[in-house]
């Protein structure tokens, strides 16, 4: 189905949002098609004031139809709020200017163990729902000669966290990057997180989580799994 988004004085006209959510077009088939996150090729044609300037416009319009009254002290400036959060913020891991800049250290200690950054508290937001996704990442790394600063573990996690996401792909992200950057195979990393989609609407399930998983190179032996396990768990 083609979908016509075009803007009109900053304005996504109403006909083409109520055509594309059918009921086939919002579905429950909430597989992500790739590592990759989908983005447009013109993604980052607009400055980010000009992205800020046309989402308060179109988040005014939201709020205009679900009865807000836009003069009130307290919701008036929330427009802008939400597009500057939107940019600067929860969603800022999607310009690619914002990647962390990595330097990578000589193995000097000849530390050859796994080295394990664990509890890594991080805040998402489910591409499906646009809600959050609040978890700790367990990031780990037998190095091949060269190591990386603690707290650049963390900035990537936050990194590829801030943007809609997935939490298959958000593991596997940064477990590939890490791969990148260390130049090696040896790369695990654990999530477990809970989706504000599953608990604050939908089933309305609060007490469950969801654990995902990404192992490169020698992470592939049960050995070094139960080792990482224990690590995290200690």
């Amino acid at each position: 189905m083609e979908i016509n988004n075009t803007l009109v004085n900053g304005v996504l006209k109403s006909n083409d949002i109520i055509q594309a959510l059918t009921i086939d077009e919002i579905g429950d088939d909430h597989l992500y098609t790739g590592i990759e996150t989908p983005l447009k090729e013109d993604a980052f044609k607009l400055s980010n004031e000009e992205k800020k300037e046309q989402i308060a416009n179109l988040f005014a319009q939201i709020m205009d139809v679900m009865g807000l009254d836009l003069t009130d002290d307290s919701l008036k400036g929330t427009p802008k709020r939400v597009a500057k959060m939107y940019i600067d913020e929860i969603y800022s891991g999607l310009n690619p200017v914002n990647k962390p800049k990595v330097a990578l250290f000589d193995n000097k200690y000849q530390y050859n163990q796994m080295l394990v950054e664990k509890d890594i508290t991080f805040y998402s937001n489910c591409e499906h729902h646009f809600v959050p996704i609040i978890g700790k990442a367990h990031v780990a790394y037998i190095s091949s000669g060269k190591v990386i600063g603690l707290s650049k573990l963390n900035r990537m996690v936050q990194y590829f966290a801030k943007r809609p996401q997935v939490q298959e792909r958000l593991t596997n992200q940064i477990g590939v990057e890490l791969q990148k950057v260390l130049g090696t195979e040896n790369v695990a990393v654990i999530i477990d997180a809970k989706h504000l989609c599953v608990s604050s609407r939908g089933i309305k399930d609060n007490t469950s989580a969801t654990v995902t998983s990404f192992y490169g190179g020698d992470f592939n032996n049960q050995a070094k799994i139960q080792e990482l396990y224990n690590y995290i768990n200690n």
